[in-house]
């Protein structure tokens, strides 16, 4: 089993800037790939970014390319995710997940969830 737990939400103005953090608990740490979900009011869940266990690679959704940066730090379990430049359509539940292999863009293959965290950007 693998504990997550999201921090680091809130209420931004569009334009600001978040830094999401996701702490492991549980299993190896590394043995997981990583990723970033989000969910709006009326929504479906959506893909927002992945990172691979050692960290050499990332891949993004469209709508976050050049805004939004993954990144962990395997000796402390953890997992961020650098928001710049919100915009208001970023307003949603984030949610952190690991799952065993390869990263994955869909959601199905993860194997563990953390609880979210809101995230809000004001017009």
């Amino acid at each position: 089993q693998v504990q997550l737990v999201e921090s680091g939400g809130g209420l931004v103005q569009a334009g600001g800037s978040l830094r999401l953090s996701c702490a492991a608990s549980g299993r190896t740490f590394s043995n997981y790939a990583m990723g970033w979900f989000r969910q709006a009011p009326g929504k479906e869940r959506e893909f927002v970014t992945a990172i691979s266990r050692s960290g050499a690679t990332t891949i993004y959704a469209d709508s976050v390319k050049g805004r939004f940066t993954i990144s962990r730090d395997n000796a402390k379990n953890a997992v961020y995710l650098q928001m710049n430049s919100l915009k208001p359509e970023d307003t949603a539940v984030y949610y952190c997940a690991a799952r065993t292999g390869v990263f994955s863009a869909s959601s199905n293959g993860y194997d563990y969830w953390g609880q979210g965290t809101q995230v809000t950007v004001s017009s």
